[in-house]
């Protein structure tokens, strides 16, 4: 087994940009972004004394990150922030059928926007979707089925798509 200094070392060569990712999708803001990714970097070294190899490097990296900016989230919600469930958005929303031609950029924005007001959980499995996971590895690191993440996927896309034809009708 790898010592503690070598672990890090390779989950930062191997999953850095990732958590760099994470981080902008949890904090808007440079200044706290930065202070969420060494959050979350310190959080990975004294979580690595007892990765025991059960699951993968990535996945436990991850799977820290994750629980990390979550809390970093419930610690620094501004009081007048509402952070919503895919649910709560979705009744909200009614019926939404899928947007033709989009902007990318705007896509993106729209995307970054939703995410940054969702509930931690449900944004950890969104940021884990755009990161190319599967449901299985969002599973593992969240405790949840397949099932229900497959569920909460379809529901935020849905979302999206309808955001984006508000957006383009206002445009």
């Amino acid at each position: 087994m790898m010592r503690q200094s070598e672990l890090y070392a390779r989950a930062a060569a191997e999953c850095g940009r990732m958590l760099d990712r994470l981080a902008a999708g949890y904090e808007a803001d440079a200044d706290k972004r930065r202070d969420l990714r060494q959050e979350i970097h310190l959080q990975l070294w004294r979580s690595l004394a007892a990765f025991d190899g059960r699951c993968s490097l990535k996945t436990w990296t991850l799977r820290v990150a994750h629980n990390t900016a979550a809390s970093y989230v419930i610690r620094e919600r501004r009081v007048n922030e509402k952070l919503v469930s895919f649910e709560e958005i979705e009744l909200s929303l009614g019926r939404v059928e899928q947007p033709a031609d989009i902007d990318r950029e705007r896509v993106l924005r729209d995307v970054q926007q939703v995410i940054l007001t969702l509930k931690p959980l449900d944004r950890q499995i969104m940021i884990s979707y755009l990161e190319g996971l599967d449901g299985a590895s969002i599973a593992e690191i969240t405790g949840l089925t397949q099932a229900n993440i497959a569920m909460k996927i379809h529901r935020i896309k849905k979302i999206l798509a309808h955001r984006i034809r508000k957006e383009q009708a206002h445009a």
